[in-house]
């Protein structure tokens, strides 16, 4: 969630909101289908207290992804189960991705701040180093011996 309150009343793609007999005239399948696919693990619509099958339109839509790869694509029910789960974990993998990249984003910013901080605290009164030309000069240093 977005850390906002939401109207209970509001209706997403996810609300379960459809009987079985809207959600198949909806997704152009016969309730048994309907029932099927819920059995076979393919679109599993929540339940109510009694047990009847509630149909949100996220469901309804997966329905149709359902009977177009079955129909049009000629993909057997266990090649569509296996689709679906792996579009579910491509999702769940891209939304882990979003979240690590805002990780990332905030720690190079806290980063940034934290240099800043350091950069700023760097004392003034200090002279920046300058090199000095090369000579040609040759310096012999002779230790002073002790005096006996």
């Amino acid at each position: 969630m977005d850390g906002r309150r939401r109207n209970p009343y509001e209706l997403t793609d996810e609300s379960p909101v459809y009987v079985i007999s809207v959600a198949a005239q909806l997704s152009g399948l016969h309730p048994q289908t309907l029932r099927q696919y819920d059995r076979l693990g393919l679109v599993s619509p929540d339940r109510t207290a009694g047990r009847g099958r509630r149909y949100s339109a996220r469901d309804i839509e997966l329905l149709r992804t359902v009977q177009q790869l079955s129909q049009d694509e000629g993909i057997n029910l266990a090649g569509i189960k296996r689709i679906i789960e792996l579009e579910n974990q491509v999702a769940a993998l891209q939304s882990r991705v979003a979240e690590l990249s805002a990780a990332v984003d905030g720690a190079a910013a806290a980063l940034q701040q934290r240099e800043a901080q350091v950069h700023a605290s760097y004392r003034r009164d200090l002279v920046p180093y300058q090199d000095v030309q090369q000579t040609s000069a040759l310096v012999v240093w002779r230790p002073k011996r002790p005096q006996d």
